[in-house]
Parts: structure tokens; C-alpha cells; sequence
């Protein structure tokens, strides 16, 4: 297996991990953890293809990777910023819950059913 192979693999892996923590869990602060995945996964590919291209001297990749770097940084601050705003305001993290309390018509989930965890 090339070292290019191996990256993207590694790669493939990053992103069908944080795309499934992104869609399944509930909780905020995993969604944001998810996405986080994802962004890396494409900085690894960003890097890889960089490095193993026809011309690595031209940084463009990692160019690339750090611009990526700065719109993640951004985005887990403003991310973070709103769980907290959002925690401060519902006493939860739990999306299902949040989504349930702007829509009144919707049956809202009690704390102890099961399933309505912040880990599940």
C-alpha cells in the first residue's frame, strides 16, 4: 500500500467517524466534536495530496490546511459560545430536547425517559 493509499485511508476514516457522531448523537458539544472530525479529515487529505503531488514544493496544500485550521478555530468558538448561551437559557445540551422547546405543540421529553440522555 502506497503512503498516499494509507493517508486517504486514514482520511476515510477521520470523516465516516465524525459524520457519525454528527448525526447521531445528541448532545452539542459531540455534534461540534463530530464536525471537528470532519475538518481534520480534510486537512489530512489537504496535506497528503500536498505532499505526495507532483510538485510539494509549492505549499500549497498546507496553505490550504491552515486556512481549514482557521475557520475550525472559528467555528468552535462561535459553536461553543452558543451551546453555552443555549445551556445558560434551556438547562440542557441535549439536542432533541432544544428542538422540542421552540415548537410548543410537540410533547416535550422528560429528563428520565430513557433515551433522552446526553450521551445517547
Amino acid at each position: 500500500m502506497t503512503p498516499l493509499k494509507a493517508c486517504l485511508l486514514l482520511s476515510c476514516a477521520l470523516f465516516a467517524i465524525g459524520l457519525a457522531g454528527a448525526l447521531t448523537r445528541r448532545h452539542a458539544i459531540i455534534v461540534l466534536i463530530g464536525v471537528e472530525l470532519m475538518l481534520n479529515a480534510a486537512n489530512l487529505n489537504f496535506i497528503a495530496f500536498w505532499r505526495f503531488g507532483p510538485h510539494p514544493e509549492a505549499l500549497s496544500g498546507i496553505m490550504f490546511a491552515i486556512f481549514v485550521i482557521g475557520v475550525a478555530a472559528a467555528e468552535a468558538a462561535v459553536g461553543l459560545a452558543l451551546i453555552i448561551a443555549i445551556h445558560r437559557h434551556f438547562k440542557t445540551c441535549d439536542l432533541d430536547r432544544i428542538n422540542r422547546l421552540k415548537d410548543s405543540s410537540l410533547p416535550e421529553v422528560p429528563a428520565d425517559q430513557p433515551g433522552a440522555g446526553p450521551n445517547t
